[in-house]
């Protein structure tokens, strides 16, 4: 299953619109359509404010499968998603590495905060 059709079957448990959605991120209904047919990149900000509008961590999004449960009560990490498939495709593992790479940027900008503040 790729992102967007995750995003799409996410957004129809939640029950949400696309318009709903696309006025939630700022674009158009058919923007958004787009995007969960996999026709327009979907970039790790992007599946971030998706991620805060359903409620769950942009892992769970990436994560998700129809072999998932999706549970009413909250589970232990309070997200409402029991996770139970570790399968990533290449999509996937590429948003995984770009969350990597933004975090890795952050650390280093943070580490040059904290040279010139301690000399």
């Amino acid at each position: 299953m790729q992102i967007g059709q995750k995003i799409k079957k996410l957004r129809e448990l939640k029950n949400l619109t696309q318009d709903y959605m696309a006025q939630e991120l700022g674009i158009t209904q058919s923007a958004y359509s787009r995007m969960e047919l996999g026709e327009t990149e979907l970039t790790y900000n992007k599946l971030e404010k998706i991620a805060n509008l359903f409620e769950v961590k942009p892992e769970d999004i990436i994560n998700f499968s129809e072999s998932m449960i999706f549970n009413v009560m909250h589970n232990d990490v309070g997200n409402g998603l029991v996770i139970n498939n570790n399968h990533l495709s290449e999509g996937e593992k590429n948003l995984y590495l770009q969350q990597i790479d933004l975090l890795k940027e952050e650390v280093n900008h943070l580490k040059a905060i904290i040279n010139k503040l301690m000399k």
